[in-house]
Formats: C-alpha cells, sequence, structure tokens
C-alpha cells in the first residue's frame, strides 16, 4: 500500500496489487534483507509460495563462524505478512498486515546458506478473507524452517501475522 496524497494535503492508503516480480524485486533491494545477505529466490503467482536463502558472508557470521541468529530470524520476519497482504490484495481487499509474533528455535548452526520455504494454501486465505469480512482483522500462525544443503533443520519460526483492514481515516503506514 502506498500513500497517496489528496489536494488538502492529507493522505490515504492507497491499493497496490503488485506482480510477484515487482514483490521479489523490492523484498531483494528492501535493506534489511539486501544487507543481511537475504534473496527472495521465487514468488509463485498466487502469493501462496515463496522460497528466500539466507546466504552466509562475512556480513553476518557470529563468532563461530556461522550465520548469526539474527539474520536467521530476519529472513523468517517479513514473509507471512506480505504473502497475505499480496495474496488478498489481488482478491480485492486492501488490508494492513504484520508480524504480531515470533517464536524461535535454535537447532544447528547455520555453516552454510539457509533455505526458507513459506507456504499457504487457499484454504488459508479464504479463512483469512472471510474472518477480515466478519470482524475486520485476523491472526494466523505458521511455522517455516531453515534448512541448510544437506536438508538439515537448523531452525524452526512460529510465526504469528496479523491481519486488519484497512479503516477511513488511516494514516500512510506501510513503507510500499
Amino acid at each position: 500500500m502506498v500513500a497517496s496524497y489528496l489536494n488538502d494535503g492529507s493522505h490515504r492508503l492507497a491499493r497496490r496489487p503488485l506482480k510477484p516480480w515487482q514483490m521479489r524485486l523490492m523484498l531483494n533491494w528492501f535493506p534489511p534483507l539486501l544487507f543481511q545477505r537475504i534473496k527472495v529466490m521465487s514468488i509463485s503467482d498466487d502469493f501462496l509460495n515463496v522460497h528466500m536463502r539466507a546466504r552466509k558472508s562475512i556480513w553476518n557470521r557470529n563468532l563461530n563462524g556461522t550465520i548469526f541468529g539474527g539474520t536467521i530470524s530476519s529472513a523468517a520476519d517479513p514473509t507471512f505478512p506480505v504473502m497475505y497482504w499480496q495474496a488478498l490484495e489481488h482478491r480485492g481487499m486492501a488490508l494492513q498486515s504484520w508480524l504480531m509474533a515470533a517464536n524461535a528455535r535454535f537447532l544447528k548452526p547455520g555453516a552454510a546458506h539457509l533455505d526458507f520455504h513459506f507456504r499457504l494454501s487457499s484454504d488459508d486465505i479464504d479463512s483469512a478473507q472471510t474472518e477480515l469480512q466478519e470482524r475486520g482483522k485476523a491472526v494466523r500462525t505458521h511455522e517455516v524452517q531453515a534448512l541448510d544443503r544437506d536438508g538439515q533443520v537448523c531452525a524452526e519460526f512460529e510465526l504469528v501475522t496479523y491481519l486488519r483492514l484497512v479503516r477511513a481515516g488511516d494514516k500512510g503506514l506501510s513503507g510500499f
């Protein structure tokens, strides 16, 4: 969503459905991800599947030479809110979404690149849409794992996404 300014100087949130390649480009150049060496590898046309990679580099190593836990957490942070935002935006719903809570379990050091596969189902989107229409807000919980090149789980996350319909009078709270 983008803040668009009206003639009287006030502004409102404008609707902004993006194409997957546009969202991928925006996220890949988003400084908190870019400088942590986190890259969106792919986004499905329906925004239900996203593949991200946290690349190990000199910029995100901890004292043990493995990927810093903050980098791993940063890769998990924005993805489900963005997926819901765009999937529902393409259904005609203007909403705000953000990560409400995260629970991380670091199981094994990330000695190499880590892959994240975020998945939503059509049922996830349908039930969120129904709840948004009925209550104006919804909370969704999903899990994702950070996998090394051998498929070993290095970290697990439980991520809680908060969704809220844009209301009259909302100010431009989104950076997009």
